[in-house]
């Protein structure tokens, strides 16, 4: 039996139109996103097994679309749909991050960098460029590595800045391996970063380190 066919108050369109998007379950929630199923699948039995097989909502959402397409039932524009919505709630909780003054949103933040990174199996060091009155400037990607690390070059951090006119930074990177504990190599490119950026005085106020679970900050742990 297709989605369809079923009874009207059990589909989960119907159901969100009728009582809300936060009384579906996330299965129902992606079935609506996948919007049909494939051969002796309905879209809600499909979007159970690909939350089975990923293990979490956020691993599915993550997915390269290789991945994606690998699993039959997703095509092209299915695995589009996916990851349309998750650079949508990516760009969201940016927008709460840009829209006031960056310290007293450190929540969002941290809730983006999250977001973003915590299911990225290679090393991605990010920066966060801010103005006099730590407004965002710019959020951005500048150095990408295996898993094992990504290289770092100071000189760019330092052109990059001056492009901008930035007046502070927040770096950013994550841990593939998932704990987000700040690490010797860590501490040691942030000394030379906060070096290089003293000469045309611009601050670090900020090293946020992205695991699975948690954003350890570095300011926090008075490491900076």
């Amino acid at each position: 039996m297709t989605i369809i066919q079923w009874p009207k108050e059990e589909r989960p369109r119907e159901k969100l139109l009728s009582n809300g998007a936060t009384h579906l379950s996330s299965a129902e929630l992606l079935a609506i996103i996948l919007h049909t199923g494939c051969r002796g699948k309905s879209a809600l039995q499909l979007a159970r097994e690909l939350l089975i097989q990923f293990g979490s909502l956020g691993a599915l959402l993550t997915a390269e679309t290789q991945t994606l397409c690998q699993n039959p039932g997703l095509g092209g524009a299915k695995a589009a749909r996916l990851q349309a919505v998750q650079e949508l709630a990516q760009r969201l909780v940016l927008e709460e991050v840009q829209s006031g003054e960056l310290l007293s949103s450190s929540a969002a933040t941290r809730r983006y960098l999250l977001s973003k990174y915590r299911h990225t199996d290679y090393e991605v060091f990010s920066l966060i460029f801010l103005n006099n009155q730590h407004h965002v400037v710019k959020f951005e990607e500048m150095f990408r590595g295996t898993i094992d690390g990504a290289a770092v070059y100071p000189r760019e951090v330092v052109k990059r800045c001056l492009d901008l006119n930035a007046a502070a930074v927040i770096f950013a990177h994550n841990h593939p391996s998932g704990v987000a504990e700040p690490s010797p190599a860590d501490r040691a490119i942030t000394g030379r970063l906060k070096q290089a950026l003293s000469t045309i005085d611009v601050r670090v106020l900020d090293h946020f380190i992205v695991g699975a679970n948690e954003v350890v900050s570095m300011a926090e742990r008075q490491l900076l």
